[in-house]
């Protein structure tokens, strides 16, 4: 019964929204589409129901309707398979016509727009030119063309150099391929770091000297780079599948009251708490009103200036006006407030109360371009007349934390002629002196106590507590270890190793971390959480030193080297390296070659140990920098993780310093550059990268045999060609053990390593696996789908 009803309600749901198509499909085979259009058909007239088509049909050029009007038109150029309703005009020219307009070729080889030039220097000394449209949206009239003359809009391999471009309401331009400007004054509000060259229909914006990408770079679409409305320069995709939506991927302007002009003198932008903030008011601030037709045509001040003057302070308010600023230097507030009195043309002052005298006046009749911005570290006070009694209307969080209602509290005066005040003072002198002596002597006796038991714990070796904690050494017992500190075999981001034997004849690996955060006893409980992680596949932490500063943890010593000495041809030197305890030599030519059942082993090794440090341990705890330098070897090429866990040891400001850009370049997931939050998918994606240099044995960025450029080449996505779309596997492969490489002993183990490292490597965190799913696809014990392709998402760096 309920399919009964709900089939006939989505057929007619799918036809009515299959209607806009159709119909618009009908007007098109009802116009008459010319692929040049030259005297012989002159003229052309609105009505006539004719276009002019790009020869590969993504471009249309006519006369397009003016929304909103009856019966005018602009000649204009319009995206073919952008709806109307999504603004798909990407040039128009200045000249409306209404239904007797026309368009006409003269005999002189002029381009007349209802007998007006079509548009300036659109003419020709031959009757044979032609206008046509170019597949790049390019309107070409002899030497004229709409690339070199556009309005607001610029498409995809258009080039920048020489244009201007103007807002439709001719308030805003953007000049020399750099700065945006208020036309009127032309006061700059934003330039690019060096001028704009090119846009692809990738999203790639190529500069002089650089580049930057779109949001959605890689993704082929309709795009165009266009100067809004409101000032600001913006590029936008098409997005058919959003119900044919423009999309916004890069706004040159994020804070929109930065751009001048939006408000009138005196007056303040402040943003409207919209979803992303991109609408303006303006308002007047404390001792001004709006003037006639709001504070959009600025405001003026209820009192004027006399002589005496004072000052109310504008937290978070920034007055731009660079023509009417004198910046001083003055050694503290008062120099500041008072030349600025003195000064009648001073309309108020900024300071920076940072210690760097930073002083500056605004002066002349009026201010200008003012915004509310938290961004400006200085303090704007704005000079009124004394008898102005408004309260400033713009306060910080400070002054909203403060009590609201305050509370005199007074103490009767005593009796006159008494001595109760001499009293009072000398029972409380004795008290204070009584309490004073009391702490001296509880601390006395609390030291020596602590000394005491600290140096028995020493003697009796308690400090081996917590039960089945790390062993805790001294300074002393590992200098003697290490030879004074001498034989170095690793340095990485965390410290230097150093090789060292004990006392009982134990080779370990001695780490002297750096930047570490908390005392003793914080560290003494951080270090015991790591070392109760045990795992076949965790490099084991047998103790630690937290004395005189230094803080060093002690493992053991595995002597088989890490897996990129083995993996990789290149020679390594020790520097710059990470946390390696057995890089006694670092020529690769000296290690046995890993075969394939060995290379798998590793892999699912590490998988198994990453699951372990995510899923199942009390504390959750994330690497950060999975590579071949932290994976090392046993004897029996058993593979031990290192340097996990000691993100937790790192104080807290060089976390907040790094939290946007951790790891090693090549193994770093995208959203350490982009703004997505950070989780155990990084790891994920960090062993994606290391399962392919597995297979292929070489660094993921060593361009392997492509035509793509160094900048665009990406080794997932060689690596996906290559297996899933050319079929040919025997190109990734490991040419050291390629020749022994059987495709019935091996194929099925390689296929299920890249399939699996294919989907570690997607570009967004949600698509990727957990590290356990990673160790059971591994293991084959669930079934592996077709991965998709790993695509590049970020933005690049100007």
């Amino acid at each position: 019964m309920v399919l009964c009803i709900t089939f006939p309600f989505f057929t007619l749901l799918f036809l009515f929204n299959l209607q806009p198509s159709i119909a618009q499909q009908q007007r098109q085979q009802q116009q008459q589409q010319l692929t040049s259009f030259n005297i012989s058909f002159s003229p052309w007239l609105p009505t006539q129901n004719k276009v002019l088509l790009s020869p590969n049909s993504n471009f249309t050029a006519g006369f397009f309707p003016i929304p909103n009007s009856q019966n005018l038109f602009t000649f204009s150029v319009w995206f073919s398979k952008v709806p109307q309703s999504a603004n798909p005009v990407i040039w128009n020219a200045t000249t409306q016509v209404n239904n007797s307009g026309s368009l006409v070729i003269t005999t002189k080889g002029e381009l007349l727009l209802n007998d007006s030039p079509f548009a300036n220097n659109a003419s020709s000394s031959s009757n044979s030119t032609q206008l046509v449209l170019d597949n790049d949206g390019n309107l070409v009239f002899g030497d004229w063309s709409s690339f070199k003359n556009p309005t607001n809009t610029i498409l995809p391999n258009q080039n920048f150099s020489g244009i201007e471009l103007y807002t439709i309401n001719g308030k805003y331009k953007f000049i020399k391929s750099q700065f945006l400007v208020l036309n009127s004054t032309s006061d700059q509000y934003y330039n690019t770091p060096s001028p704009l060259v090119s846009m692809d229909d990738a999203g790639k914006m190529t500069m002089v000297g650089g580049f930057f990408l779109t949001s959605d770079y890689g993704d082929p679409r309709l795009r165009k780079m266009v100067l809004d409305e409101d000032g600001n320069l913006k590029i936008y995709s098409f997005y058919p599948e959003q119900q044919n939506k423009w999309v916004e991927v890069w706004k040159a302007v994020w804070e929109v009251c930065t751009i001048k002009g939006k408000c009138g003198s005196n007056a303040i932008c402040m943003p409207k708490e919209n979803l992303n903030y991109t609408s303006t008011y303006c308002v007047c601030p404390s001792g001004f009103k709006a003037n006639q037709g709001g504070p959009e045509n600025g405001c003026t001040r209820k009192i004027p200036l006399s002589s005496n003057t004072k000052f109310l302070r504008l937290d978070y308010i920034n007055y731009t006006s660079n023509s009417q600023m004198n910046q001083i230097v003055a050694n503290n507030f008062t120099i500041c407030e008072s030349g600025c009195i003195r000064d009648t043309r001073c309309l108020g002052f900024g300071f920076k109360y940072d210690g760097t005298g930073y002083c500056v006046w605004l002066l002349g009749t009026e201010l200008q371009y003012g915004y509310w911005s938290p961004g400006p570290e200085i303090a704007l006070f704005l000079k009124v007349d004394k008898s102005e009694s408004e309260a400033t209307n713009f306060i910080g969080m400070t002054e909203v934390m403060q009590t609201a209602c305050p509370v005199k509290i007074s103490l009767p005066l005593p009796p006159k002629d008494s001595n109760t005040t001499t009293r009072n003072i000398a029972i409380i002198c004795t008290l204070f002196a009584l309490e004073f002596i009391s702490g001296v002597a509880f601390f006395w006796s609390f030291l020596k106590r602590y000394i005491k038991y600290r140096d028995m714990a020493t003697t009796l070796g308690l400090e081996l507590l917590p039960a089945g904690g790390p062993k805790r050494f001294t300074y002393s017992e590992l200098k003697a270890a290490t030879n004074d500190f001498s034989n170095l075999i690793g340095r990485g981001g965390f410290g230097d190793v150093y090789k060292g034997e004990l006392p009982d004849h134990r080779v370990v690996a001695v780490k002297c971390l750096k930047n570490v955060a908390g005392g003793d006893a914080e560290f003494w409980a951080e270090v015991t959480i790591i070392a109760r992680m045990h795992h076949l596949n965790l490099v084991r932490l047998w103790g630690f030193c937290a004395e005189k500063g230094q803080r060093i943890l002690v493992y053991e010593h595995i002597p088989g080297g890490s897996l990129d000495k083995h993996l990789f041809q290149v020679k390594k030197s020790l520097k710059g390296g990470e946390f390696d305890p057995n890089n006694n030599n670092n020529n690769r030519q000296d290690k046995p070659v890993l075969d394939w059942n060995m290379r798998y082993r590793i892999a699912l090794g590490v998988a198994r140990a990453i699951a372990y440090l995510h899923e199942e341990c009390l504390e959750w705890v994330l690497h950060c920098d999975i590579k071949p330098e932290n994976i090392l070897l046993g004897d029996d090429f058993c593979p031990k993780i290192s340097d996990f866990g000691l993100a937790k040891l790192r104080k807290k400001e060089d976390m907040v310093t790094m939290s946007r850009k951790r790891g090693t370049p090549g193994y770093m997931a995208p959203e350490w550059i982009t703004a997505d939050p950070i989780t155990s998918k990084a790891d994920v994606y960090s062993f994606g990268m290391v399962l392919l240099e597995l297979v292929s044995g070489v660094r993921n960025f060593e361009i392997q045999g492509s035509v793509v450029h160094s900048e665009e080449w990406y080794f997932p996505r060689w690596a996906f060609d290559k297996m899933f779309k050319d079929m040919r596997v025997e190109d990734i492969l490991d040419i050291q053990i390629k020749d022994v490489y059987d495709s019935r002993a091996h194929f099925e183990l390689v296929n299920r390593m890249v399939k699996t490292a294919m989907w570690c490597l997607q570009d967004r965190p949600e698509l990727r696996p957990t590290m356990g799913k990673v160790a059971k696809m591994l293991e084959g014990t669930v079934e592996i789908t077709e991965p998709k392709k790993p695509t590049i998402f970020f933005l690049g760096e100007e």
